[in-house]
C-alpha cells in the first residue's frame, strides 16, 4: 500500500479518518469525521476525493448517521437511512460510485426492514455492509493492477491525468494500480504527471504519492502533454474516471479529453482504469453524463492567490467526456475491454454479474 486513504476507527461511535488531501504536499494531516454534515463537507470541499474514495466515504457516512440510532423501530431508523443517504448524496453531482455505494446502504437497510429487523439488526447491517464496500474497493484495486500492468512494458513511460492513485481510493488506486503493481514484478516504469488545472491534483497529490512510493515521477504542466508526447517520451497514457456511459464514453478529470485527443494524433494507447462500479448503464453515452460546475475562485484566487481580474467571467467545468473511440481500453477487475463500445460494456458487466443501476 502506497498510502492508506481512508480507513474506519472504532467500531459502533467510531468515526472515519481521512488523509486532509486539501492541504498536500504542504502538511500531511489526518481528517477526523464524526457527523453527516462534516462528511458532506469533506467530499464537496474535495479533502476526499477521487471517485471510489468517494463511494466508500458515503458508505461510512451512512454509518455515522445511524450509528447512534439503534433504539429506533425498524421503520424510524430507515427513514433515518434514507435522509441521511439524501444528504450525502447532495455533496457532489458527477461521481457514480457516490450514489451507487449509497445506493448499496439504502438497499441493504430496505431488505433488513422488509424481513422484520430492528433498528439494531438494520444498524448492524449497515456497518457490514460498509466495510464490505471498503474492503471490496481494496481487492479491485488489487486486480485492476494485475491486469492492467500487463499492458505496461519493461522501461516504459506513462502520463496520468489528475490523482488516480491510492489516495482516490481505499486501496492501491486505479490508474496508478497497474504502475504499482508493475513495479513490483520488477518492472522499470517512469510516470509523467499534468499538473491538472486549476486544483492541481497532479502537482500536489499524484507528485506526491508517487514520491512517497519510491516511482521516477516528472511534474509537467497541462499544456506541455502534446510536447512530450510529440518528442516520443510517452508510451501509453493511464487515466482513471468518475462515470463511464453504456456505450463506453469516459468522464474524468476536466483535461482528460484533451490528453485523449493528443494521443490519438501521435499514435499513443490512451487507457481508462476503472472499476465495474464506475460503470453508469443508465446512460446510452456521455452526453447525459451531470459535469458539475466549481466555484469561479478556484481559478480566479487558486490557493489564496489572485491570479485573474476581479469581475472576469469564468467557466470552470471540473469533468470533461472522453468519446469511446479515443479509447483504447478501459481496464476493470473483471479484465480488459479493448476498443470499447456499448455491446462489449455490456457484455463484460452480464458476465461479471454487476449488480449496477439500470441492470
Amino acid at each position: 500500500m502506497p498510502v492508506e486513504t481512508i480507513r474506519w476507527i472504532g467500531e459502533r461511535g467510531g468515526h472515519a479518518l481521512l488523509i486532509e488531501q486539501t492541504l498536500l504536499p504542504r502538511e500531511s494531516t489526518l481528517l477526523e469525521v464524526r457527523s453527516v454534515g462534516e462528511m458532506v463537507d469533506a467530499i464537496y470541499r474535495l479533502a476526499v476525493r477521487g471517485a471510489p474514495a468517494i463511494g466508500v466515504a458515503a458508505a461510512f457516512g451512512v454509518m455515522i448517521g445511524v450509528q447512534g440510532e439503534r433504539d429506533r423501530t425498524g421503520a424510524d431508523l430507515l427513514g433515518r437511512v434514507r435522509v441521511v443517504c439524501d444528504e450525502l448524496a447532495a455533496a457532489r453531482p458527477t461521481a457514480v460510485n457516490l450514489f451507487w455505494a449509497l445506493d448499496r446502504m439504502r438497499a441493504r437497510a430496505e431488505s433488513e426492514a422488509a424481513g422484520g429487523a430492528d433498528g439494531e439488526g438494520i444498524v448492524t447491517s449497515l456497518f457490514e455492509e460498509g466495510l464490505a464496500i471498503w474492503n471490496e474497493d481494496r481487492e479491485t484495486c488489487r486486480l485492476m493492477g494485475v491486469v492492467g500492468a500487463e499492458l505496461i512494458a519493461d522501461g516504459a513511460t506513462i502520463l496520468t491525468h489528475c490523482n488516480a492513485g491510492a489516495l482516490a481510493t481505499a486501496g492501491r488506486g486505479t490508474a496508478l494500480a497497474p504502475i504499482y503493481e508493475a513495479t513490483e514484478q520488477g518492472k522499470r516504469v517512469a510516470v509523467y504527471a499534468d499538473e491538472t488545472r486549476p486544483l492541481l491534483q497532479g502537482a500536489r497529490l499524484t507528485a506526491w504519492e508517487l514520491m512517497e512510493s519510491g516511482i521516477d515521477v516528472t511534474l509537467i504542466t497541462d499544456g506541455m502533454a502534446g510536447r512530450v508526447m510529440f518528442e516520443g517520451r510517452i508510451d501509453a497514457v493511464f487515466v482513471g474516471s468518475d462515470r463511464i456511459a453504456r456505450n463506453g464514453d469516459v468522464c474524468n478529470k476536466i483535461g482528460t479529453y484533451s490528453v485523449a485527443v493528443l494521443a490519438r494524433e501521435h499514435g499513443v494507447p490512451f487507457y481508462v482504469v476503472a472499476p465495474l462500479s464506475t460503470f453508469d448503464r443508465d446512460l446510452t453515452d456521455g452526453s447525459m453524463i451531470p459535469i458539475e460546475e466549481r466555484p469561479a475562485e478556484e481559478i480566479t484566487c487558486g490557493f489564496g492567490t489572485r491570479t485573474a481580474p476581479e469581475g472576469v467571467g469564468v467557466y470552470n467545468p471540473a469533468f470533461d467526456v472522453t468519446p469511446a473511440r479515443l479509447v483504447s481500453g478501459i481496464v476493470t477487475e473483471a479484465g480488459l475491454i479493448r476498443e470499447p463500445d456499448r455491446e462489449k460494456v455490456e457484455a463484460v458487466l452480464r458476465a461479471a454479474g454487476a449488480s449496477l443501476s439500470g441492470s
